[in-house]
């Protein structure tokens, strides 16, 4: 039962922190990216949120409530990382940070749910044969949380890192790590099957 349980949190896990899957982690960073050490608790609100996003698309396919055109999803999921890190370049150095929180949270919550339905079909063959598919999804959701947090104090160690001991303005980390992450993402969106069949 133990086993069954940290396997299913090691999936989730794995999930994020997959090297070839790495449009997480490029998520997180671009979330994450414009806030300081101190603000911690409401990254961790955040990404929550997120998570909360990603297991309901988990829920609602594997009890095949709703269905996808997975090549839709794939176009999706680069565009709700390119928005957000065009979103962070544009107001980096500006205190509008503490307004729109309800804007960001529900963005967070839709690009939540957007990124999970990326990841249904490969979770639906995964819990085919399982008798209890809720539970499954909660051990998987503990295990994308607790990778996302290891994800985001890494990228709030770094930015106090850049920001204290190379001096690096708060402004220009977070503008050059999101534009980093843009340009990787801008590659994803072109060549993804959808954009390049149209």
């Amino acid at each position: 039962m133990l086993d069954n349980f940290w396997f299913n949190v090691e999936y989730g896990m794995n999930h994020v922190l997959d090297i070839n899957g790495y449009d997480h982690v490029l998520f997180l960073m671009v979330l994450t990216v414009p806030y300081l050490f101190k603000d911690w608790k409401r990254v961790l609100i955040l990404v929550s949120v997120f998570t909360i996003g990603h297991t309901l698309s988990l829920v609602l396919a594997a009890y095949n409530i709703v269905t996808v055109n997975g090549k839709l999803v794939e176009f999706l999921i680069p565009v709700t990382i390119l928005v957000t890190a065009v979103y962070n370049v544009f107001t980096s150095g500006k205190k509008t940070k503490s307004n729109n929180i309800g804007l960001l949270f529900f963005t967070t919550l839709f690009f939540g749910l957007v990124h999970g339905l990326g990841f249904a079909r490969e979770f639906k063959m995964f819990s085919g044969k399982s008798e209890n598919k809720l539970e499954l999804l909660i051990e998987f959701a503990l295990g994308i949380e607790f990778a996302q947090i290891i994800i985001v104090f890494i990228v709030l160690f770094l930015g106090f890192l850049c920001q204290t001991v190379f001096r690096v303005s708060r402004r220009d980390w977070v503008m050059v790590l999101s534009s980093v992450v843009a340009g990787l993402v801008i590659p994803m969106i072109l060549g993804s099957e959808l954009f390049s069949n149209t």
